[in-house]
């Protein structure tokens, strides 16, 4: 009777062991979870800063008001008869 009730338990923990140590365990499910879920938030974050590019190349390529605000902003050009005004902040 003992060895079958030993025969028994190793059996169970032979088949235990997979699931908490072997290859596709617990352990290693919840680990590849939380990769899924990272990568997934990295995903969303590019997938907006893809679709705020795609939208600045749509308007740089069919208006002229997003050139025209570019060309201002980075290169500091004005239009004829404007009057540039430059202020500097002091610093206290």
């Amino acid at each position: 009777m003992n060895y079958i009730v030993f025969l028994l338990l190793l059996l169970i923990s032979a088949l235990q062991y997979d699931l908490w140590v072997g290859k596709s365990s617990i352990v290693e499910v919840k680990e590849l979870e939380a990769a899924i879920a990272s990568q997934v938030a990295e995903n969303k974050k590019l997938r907006e800063r893809n679709d705020a590019l795609s939208a600045e190349v749509m308007d740089l390529k069919h208006g002229l008001d997003a050139i025209e605000e570019r060309v201002r902003n980075e290169l500091g050009m004005i239009k004829r008869d404007e009057t540039f005004f430059h202020i500097i902040k002091v610093k206290k």
